[in-house]
């Protein structure tokens, strides 16, 4: 590996005579298999060799991250001693990480164990209950236990546990969501996801049966806002911006393209496999979470070829199944909140005005032009992959006109 990095005797001769020189080897061949870029090696090569020469792995022991820190610490002093750095504040971060991440892949590393969240077995069991008694969505149930978890860990910050809790501090906790700019519907996912979890825990005698009861969020109504979303020319000067030849536009072209043309959610998206997508037939397979099924559209031709130009110029080609990955090593598949940045950013960038400015937005445009281009509610409904009839009535606000045309109807058989 070294020759192929190296041209000079010299500085060929420095990196295998160093310490480590095989362990260092096989660790830049690793990264090279991983799809790193032959200047990100180059710059690796080093960083190793620094690193094997204050840390010592002859003996095969462990090495325990505050040694890692201490090496560090030397590392920034020699670098400061010659003058290269100034402050070595991202030198030594940067020494942290490089070793941290050479040393886990030669399994000489002493890993952090990590720190116990408190009640972590009520909120397992909590989990199991949710997963198997009542049967719902693995999004909704991440939704409830990521709420009761992070309640649990501000109740343990205040010395009480769940025994002994009282209602008034259920109170403080949500004044404190208020104050932090949480939204009424927000509240009111938290205010469901306690009473869920305090109805389940006073039937395990953990606490007063009566809590859940006094557990109130905000009033919410049906349908009492429109659905929020730029408009189509916004999304199609959108989908325009990403019409170069540069390899994050090439991917994000693809992924725009399936949150506005179907209406995807972002986990939807980020779910896909390169099995989802079937070529010869011209289908785009969909894994519907809530409805725990597949749900088939026709490939449309926009969508594919923007798919395969990814594929053929910008996925690495890696073992990973994803069908979105990160554009550099190491390659891991995209997450939703990896989606909601890209999306965001873009808008931004436009000067494009969303008051909620993530992959949903794009979800909602989606609804409202098929609403502006006369589908019917039953027709959106299905394309976007509603359950029920129910989730798709608030688009009807959307078509103003045709509320137009029916206020006059009315209005026109009482005057």
């Amino acid at each position: 590996m070294f020759s192929t990095l190296f041209h000079y005797p010299r500085v060929l001769a420095r990196h295998r005579n160093g310490p480590s020189a095989d362990d260092r080897e096989r660790y830049l061949a690793h990264c090279a298999e991983g799809g790193a870029a032959h200047s990100t090696l180059l710059s690796l090569a080093p960083e190793l060799l620094a690193i094997s020469r204050r840390i010592v792995l002859d003996s095969g022991r462990l090495i325990l991250p505050a040694e890692v820190e201490m090496a560090a610490d030397r590392w920034v002093r020699y670098q400061r001693r010659h003058q290269r750095i100034v402050t070595g504040r991202f030198s030594r971060e940067r020494f942290i990480q490089t070793a941290t991440a050479w040393l886990r892949f030669l399994g000489q590393l002493q890993e952090r164990l990590p720190e116990a969240l408190p009640f972590v077995d009520l909120v397992q069991r909590f989990d199991g209950y949710l997963r198997e008694e009542r049967g719902l969505s693995s999004h909704t149930i991440h939704n409830r236990c990521w709420h009761v978890q992070a309640f649990l860990c501000w109740l343990s910050e205040q010395g009480s546990s769940i025994g002994e809790m009282q209602l008034e501090q259920v109170d403080v906790f949500f004044a404190r969501r208020r104050m932090q700019g949480w939204s009424r519907v927000s509240m009111a996912s938290l205010a469901g996801a306690l009473r869920s979890f305090f109805r389940y825990a006073g039937e395990q005698t953990w606490c007063s049966e009566r809590l859940a009861a006094g557990i109130e969020g905000p009033r919410l109504f049906s349908h009492e806002m429109l659905p929020v979303g730029p408009k189509w020319v916004d999304v199609q000067r959108l989908i325009r911006s990403t019409d170069t030849d540069s390899p994050h536009d090439i991917r994000d072209r693809a992924i725009l393209l399936l949150l506005a043309v179907y209406g995807l959610r972002s986990g939807e998206v980020v779910a896909l496999t390169l099995d989802d997508v079937d070529w010869e037939r011209e289908i785009l397979h969909i894994s519907r979470p809530k409805q725990r099924c597949k749900q088939d559209y026709p490939l449309a031709a926009d969508v594919g070829e923007a798919i395969l130009r990814y594929l053929e110029q910008v996925r690495p080609h890696v073992a990973s199944r994803s069908l979105f990955l990160t554009i550099r090593a190491p390659f891991r598949p995209l997450a939703s909140t990896s989606l909601h940045y890209l999306v965001n950013r873009r808008l931004r960038v436009l000067n494009i005005s969303c008051r909620r400015g993530g992959p949903h937005s794009l979800r909602h445009a989606c609804a409202t032009n098929l609403v502006a281009e006369g589908l019917s509610l039953k027709e959106i409904g299905d394309h976007l992959g509603h359950r029920s009839a129910y989730a798709t009535r608030t688009y009807a606000k959307v078509d103003l006109a045709g509320l137009r045309q029916v206020a006059d109807y009315a209005l026109g058989d009482l005057l």
